[in-house]
């Protein structure tokens, strides 16, 4: 892992103690009046062979969300609940790589990509918040959210790289916060309660855990000694104990204390590319002792605390177990569900006081999503042949279809276009064209036109993630010139 030169690491020095750890719990929203059957248990988010789906731990009942196809079409990461903008209450995110068999030169397929989705289980709706064609990896692994962040890791071998999401922005994109060489290569574990929004990372060569700081990009000295296996990791909402899957003999609850004593202020504070050197002090130690969950069982595959930290989940074996925090290893799991099979990622909101079970409302299959993208980017039949595909050329703009824009009535390509409005980088991919950076397609009212050109006369087109459609209130697009 690089090291920083020592004046470089002073100032990371000092932009720690604005990234101190929070013991305070997810930011406050607005609370509606309590209903009859009020979720104030919080609902239990699980993701299953089957797709996406919620239990109310209270009386058991279950229903999907979002449906996914069978037969291991789509690997899927998460869920994980965090708030959108202008929601009064917490909506589900997960991950999906396609899974299907890659196009090749002789064969058709598909172009794999990552997406990444957000499902609000009341409204009955499903939103693609980003995708990226990935042609190394199976997809996001370690999706982990809190109010403010949500992170993952994606890549392979040694070149994991740390991709987050600022959930309190409405327009955020997907950004890439660490990526080798210039960075280490991290494992998303875990996330910290409270607004700072930290992430807890182990290093993908050293084992070693640390907190990465998303706002100032910067790693802070973990708090805990998770063994280089373990892993992931839950927070209890009050920031005051942690859950880890250790790598063998189930799961083991641990006192920590999310306030750590900082050093004093140093001058020039900035942020910077993540170091291999923590920073920050360790907090201080609590009197109580940890204590294993269910030592006979073998690695747990997700973790979960209840909203009053009394009670945690785990899937494990293709279920979800539930176990009192306050027992002793060995106990039975006090409640048992498994409402789908392989059952492997499961988590647990906050209350929802101002909403039941009984409104809970399926939405589209994200499947709808993945296929239409491989329709817009589909060669026209003219190049896409062995001698075309090599002279063909894709050119791809990105712009708001909530307001007039020229790049929405580009139909020819010109080097004065080009100059005025640079270009995504994407290229031909046998029987598709795909976009070549990381996340670089993003939902909402974003859109995209793209000319295909060089084996062909050019051919304009538009799409977007959630729909071709431009958002409402633009008005015509000007002509570009």
């Amino acid at each position: 892992m690089a090291r920083l030169p020592r004046a470089h690491s002073l100032v990371l020095m000092a932009a720690v103690v604005l990234a101190a750890c929070s013991g305070s719990t997810s930011a406050p929203q607005h609370s509606p009046s309590p209903i009859a059957g009020a979720l104030s248990d919080g609902l239990i988010a699980y993701v299953s062979s089957s797709g996406v789906g919620v239990i109310d731990p209270s009386t058991g009942k279950s229903a999907v969300v979002a449906p996914l196809p069978q037969a291991g079409a789509f690997r899927v990461a998460g869920p994980v609940w965090g708030p959108a903008p202008d929601v009064a209450y917490p909506v589900i995110y997960f991950a999906i790589h396609d899974d299907r068999p890659p196009e090749r030169r002789t064969s058709p397929g598909v172009v794999p990509y990552d997406w990444l989705f957000r499902v609000d289980p009341f409204k009955g709706t499903i939103e693609p918040m980003a995708a990226g064609a990935d042609f190394e990896s199976e997809g996001a692994i370690g999706l982990v959210a809190n109010a403010h962040y949500l992170a993952m890791t994606v890549g392979c071998c040694t070149d994991y790289q740390v991709d987050v999401l600022d959930l309190t922005q409405g327009s955020a994109q997907v950004k890439i916060l660490t990526r080798p060489p210039s960075q280490p290569a991290l494992f998303t574990e875990g996330a910290a309660p409270g607004v700072d929004g930290l992430i807890a990372v182990r290093g993908a060569a050293t084992g070693a855990w640390y907190f990465l700081n998303p706002s100032l990009g910067v790693l802070n000295a973990f708090p805990l000694k998770p063994g280089q296996d373990d892993g992931p990791i839950a927070f209890s909402p009050d920031g005051t104990m942690a859950a880890i899957s250790l790598i063998d003999h189930g799961a083991l609850i641990e006192p920590v204390n999310l306030a750590p004593i900082l050093p004093s202020p140093s001058s020039g504070a900035s942020s910077a590319s993540p170091s291999a050197r923590p920073t920050g002090a360790t907090p201080t130690a609590s009197p109580v002792q940890p204590r294993r969950i269910n030592s006979k069982l073998h690695h747990v595959d997700s973790l979960a605390w209840s909203p009053d930290t009394k009670t945690l989940a785990i899937a494990i074996d293709g279920g979800i177990q539930l176990y009192a925090v306050a027992g002793k290893d060995g106990d039975a799991p006090v409640k048992t569900y498994k409402p789908a099979p392989g059952i492997t990622g499961v988590d647990w909101s906050g209350p929802i006081d101002g909403h039941s079970v009984t409104e809970v409302k399926a939405a589209d299959n994200p499947q709808k999503f993945v296929d239409a993208l491989l329709t817009a980017t589909a060669l026209p039949a003219a190049a896409d042949t062995p001698a075309n595909r090599a002279l063909t050329r894709i050119y791809l703009w990105a712009y708001d279809s909530s307001k007039p824009s020229p790049i929405a009535s580009i139909t020819d390509v010109t080097p004065a276009i080009l100059q005025k409005y640079p270009p995504l980088a994407a290229q031909v991919n046998y029987d598709h064209w795909a976009p070549l950076e990381s996340w670089a397609l993003t939902g909402g009212c974003t859109r995209y036109r793209v000319v295909v050109t060089g084996s062909i006369a050019p051919t304009a087109s538009t799409f977007g993630l959630q729909s071709s459609t431009q958002c409402l209130g633009a008005s015509p697009s000007p002509t570009p010139s």
